[in-house]
């Protein structure tokens, strides 16, 4: 006999859930297993709200289980640590990503890049082992294994630092892979939501200097004097595309919409990378030429393992880089989304997830 969510799990939960194809989130019941000898138990305190959460609830790519409890930016406070946990105890403040689990024996497992095993279980929408869904933050708690639970530096703004969880790493891990961090290279990033911004900043702590690459002039003055980048390019402006070609040694591509590549490459210095961490849904073409007459690469990359998870959070706690984020309450969600798909928001929605609940 199928259970219901309420009666999956022994301890009980509460969140907001989709339960179909309008997208629309609603107050929800379900439940979480008891804390085992490797778990964390966190209270969420802060939950962001990432693109992915909108594809997610409206089941724009085909893979919904509903009802889904969306979220994989949390911000929490321990409660509850296993017998065999040591680096957690009770009241620390941890964050929790993408991720809640993978098969731990393959090569990327055993290299610390758990977000390319071929069995991932993912915070919200994955199939665990024993035939239940996972749920994400926009819950009342979570219960994670300590392998992948991350430490929050001391000092860090909380709502501020959730969307580093995903955003951060999304755009920190292309740029330790692919040398994007020798100070005084040139570094485009293009478009300026909530992986461009988060981009910028770490660019910038690197020491890179770094141009915004935007459809809209009307960013200039926010990607300049609001995040410290060098400076500003419109990409449909075809004069100044043609001053700025062959100035950039790298250029992280965060467009989630379709849009053309090669003038992207035109940008490029002989041996300069383009390196894709939005996710258009319809393939983008490239003709092979500026490719070999620049020896030029194209490349992609999908959040972080683990290890570079803790690694990237460090690196901004220590440069003081966290998100810029509006604050929500849950009951506010719906219409956040509605916002978020006109990309109306500077930059990150996060769901003040405690204090709403408690209300």
């Amino acid at each position: 006999m199928v259970k219901s969510p309420e009666e999956e799990h022994p301890r009980k939960a509460f969140g907001w859930a989709a339960r179909d194809t309008s997208g629309v989130l609603s107050p929800f019941n379900f439940s979480r297993r008891i804390n085992g000898a490797d778990d964390v138990t966190l209270k969420v305190l802060y939950c962001g709200i990432c693109h992915s959460d909108l594809h997610a609830v409206r089941n724009e790519w085909g893979n919904t289980i509903y009802p889904i409890v969306p979220g994989h930016e949390i911000i929490g406070a321990v409660t509850e640590v296993g017998t065999d946990v040591t680096d957690f105890k009770v009241g620390d403040i941890a964050g929790v990503g993408c991720l809640v689990g993978a098969c731990h024996s393959c090569e990327s497992c055993e290299g610390d890049l758990e977000n390319y095993c071929s069995q991932p279980i993912l915070t919200y929408n994955s199939v665990v082992p024993d035939g239940t869904i996972t749920y994400g933050g926009y819950s009342d708690h979570i219960v994670v294994p300590r392998r992948y639970a991350v430490r929050v530096p001391e000092g860090m703004p909380l709502a501020a630092a959730a969307p580093l969880l995903c955003a951060g790493i999304t755009v920190y891990s292309p740029m330790k892979h692919y040398g994007m961090t020798e100070p005084g290279r040139h570094l485009g990033v293009v478009g300026l939501g909530g992986l461009g911004h988060v981009a910028v900043k770490i660019g910038k702590a690197f020491g890179l200097k770094v141009t915004v690459i935007s459809t809209s002039p009307a960013k200039e003055k926010e990607a300049i004097q609001g995040l410290g980048a060098d400076g500003f390019l419109v990409s449909r402006d075809p004069e100044k595309m043609k001053d700025a070609a062959n100035t950039m040694d790298y250029i992280l591509d965060t467009v989630s919409a379709v849009h053309p590549l090669e003038p992207l490459l035109a940008l490029l210095k002989l041996n300069g990378k383009l390196v894709m961490v939005g996710l258009p849904d319809k393939p983008l073409s490239i003709h092979a030429f500026p490719l070999l007459f620049g020896r030029k690469a194209v490349g992609g990359s999908v959040i972080g393992g683990m290890k570079e998870t803790q690694e990237m959070m460090d690196f901004c706690g220590k440069h003081n880089i966290t998100a810029d984020v509006e604050v929500v309450n849950m009951d506010y969600v719906n219409t956040a989304m509605h916002r978020l798909a006109k990309a109306d928001v500077k930059y990150r929605f996060v769901i003040d997830v405690a204090n709403s609940l408690s209300n």
